[in-house]
């Protein structure tokens, strides 16, 4: 296709979307184009000091919607409408499941507390002070009228943190307590976030008082709990059906089939059931990597595991592309054109409280995290505390979404105030993945300096090479799972760490569970080890 057949395209954009927003051929071809160029270009500029995958589809996005503008002379940026449902549906619950299947999960269940201190706890104090902080500030400036609901929503639109730029540098290998914290935190705010949304809009808080706030509180754990437990029930639930069935004996395709659609159903009972969808598909999924991954087949397998992380890989790849191409919708930058100055007051200001309560929440929490932390090697080393601030820096998808969901309808909005606070939510998402996201390749070599190799000469009473740490470690691990405890992070020697686990008492937590799960759990639900050998059935190998 020409120039001049591209133009055309991009001309009819506007003309052929229904009034149902529901995208024209066009648009689709269009888009899932920049899509594959996005993953093209990403992969070239994968060994950049600066860029990552997501800069990029961002920048693919923003170059598009300045095309589209120029071809449609003005009057459109975007091929798709965003649409917060879509988007909630469909694009998220890919994410976070795969987030839950690919987990360490000895790794996050270790520092289980410390991840829900950060993303609950530490939520809700960004919550506070984004919520006070921009009632106080705002009223200073002519933005139109908010009311205590507005400033709430915003507290919590703006507290869902996005720490893709981050994971993207960091290696799970070598950092595997900091990859685990901004890891889980960032699955567990994403998850508070949308409860305490949610919660706002269902409750009257024009007047908050004693019951109200009580009201609100037993909400949040009702969901929190809820969620998790039917996660929890529809992973067995596969686990049992696929390990009593063994599907795999005749079709392959239905273990993958039945894993994928059930993993999607556990999202939709908690959306259907008023629930966090959420922590629901989250916890689904490591209940379905425990247990139901290791009941299918080999090829079920490979297969699932790679599918899971391609739908996750494009979801994210669709929503940053999409953010760049609204960035520039004229329809909102018409609004607010009248007064650019207030708008870029009211960014500064969010980036401002962000920056704040992000702080807030951090470095106090760290403290208290470390106090409960016996050995000096497990404690949150400062330089590890500000990589995991700088991870909750970044605002995304969920902001957008949220934002979208509160003070548009339909992807249009035509209020003042409204339309400031969607243009200052993109300048803010922009700002923060854009800038944050150069900035983060170059402060995680500074602050996670690689460890120098060990010369063959060198002293010490055990060899660094994890050839020789692993076969010492494996008596130690239960079943051999997740054999990566004996990594250390980037700050501490493998012989300390090493150490610690010997002298580590054998009644702790994990070794509880451990009991419970081979007495009780795998016999019925199988698992590592716990699955009988019949031909074409699952074998014990894993890949893992």
């Amino acid at each position: 296709m020409g120039l001049g057949g591209v133009g055309s395209v991009l001309l009819r954009l506007g003309v052929l979307r229904s009034e149902s927003d529901e995208a024209s051929i066009d648009s689709i071809t269009l888009f899932v184009a920049l899509l594959c160029a996005s993953i093209l270009i990403g992969h070239l500029l994968e060994k950049s000091r600066w860029m990552n995958e997501s800069i990029t589809a961002l920048l693919i996005g923003l170059a598009t919607g300045i095309s589209i503008l120029v071809f449609t002379q003005g009057k459109s940026s975007r091929i798709l409408v965003f649409n917060e449902d879509l988007f909630f549906t469909y694009v998220l619950p890919a994410i976070i499941f795969n987030a839950g299947f690919q987990v360490k999960k000895k790794q996050f269940f270790r520092n289980f507390m410390t991840i829900n201190l950060f993303g609950a706890v530490g939520t809700l104090i960004s919550f506070v002070i984004i919520t006070i902080g921009s009632e106080k500030l705002f009223k200073k400036l002519d933005i139109g009228f908010l009311d205590t609901m507005d400033y709430l929503a915003l507290g919590a639109i703006f507290s869902a943190t996005d720490s893709v730029c981050t994971l993207q540098v960091l290696n799970q290998e070598e950092t595997p307590l900091l990859y685990s914290l901004v890891f889980g935190e960032g699955v567990v705010n994403d998850a508070t976030s949308v409860v305490l949304f949610n919660a706002i809009q269902r409750f009257d808080l024009s007047h908050i008082t004693s019951s109200i706030t009580l009201q609100l509180f037993g909400r949040f754990l009702y969901l929190f709990a809820s969620s998790t437990l039917l996660g929890v029930g529809v992973g067995l639930l596969s686990a049992y059906i696929i390990k009593k069935l063994y599907f795999g004996r005749h079709s392959t395709d239905r273990e993958v089939a039945l894993m994928i659609l059930m993993a999607y159903l556990s999202y939709i009972m908690a959306e259907l059931f008023d629930l966090s969808g959420i922590l629901t598909v989250f916890f689904c999924g490591i209940v379905m990597s425990h247990y139901t991954w290791h009941n299918v087949t080999e090829s079920s397998r490979v297969t699932t595991k790679h599918t899971f992380a391609t739908m996750s890989f494009i979801s994210e790849i669709f929503i940053f592309v999409y953010v760049g191409m609204d960035a520039l919708d004229i329809e909102k930058w018409n609004v607010v054109q009248q007064s650019p100055g207030t708008s870029v007051g009211v960014s500064l200001m969010l980036l401002l409280l962000i920056l704040i309560g992000r702080a807030a929440s951090i470095f106090p929490l760290s403290f208290i995290s470390n106090l409960a932390r016996k050995s000096q090697n497990d404690k949150i080393g400062f330089r590890q505390q500000i990589v995991i601030w700088w991870a909750g820096l970044m605002r995304g998808a969920v902001s957008m979404a949220l934002a979208y969901n509160k003070f548009t309808r339909s992807g249009h909005t035509q209020l003042r105030g409204n339309a400031i606070m969607i243009t200052s939510t993109i300048t803010v998402v922009l700002f923060s993945t854009v800038v944050f996201g150069l900035l983060t390749k170059p402060l995680m070599r500074l602050l996670l300096p690689r460890p120098p190799l060990v010369s063959e000469g060198s002293t010490g009473d055990i060899s660094l090479d994890p050839n020789s740490l692993k076969p010492l470690t494996e008596p130690f691990l239960a079943n051999g799972e997740d054999g990566d405890l004996y990594r250390s992070d980037v700050n501490l020697r493998r012989p300390s760490s090493l150490r610690m686990l010997l002298t580590t008492p054998t009644n702790s937590v994990h070794y509880y569970w451990r009991k419970f799960d081979n007495s009780f759990m795998r016999p019925v639900f199988g698992g590592r080890g716990f699955t009988p050998y019949e031909p074409a059935s699952p074998t014990e190998r894993s890949l893992h």
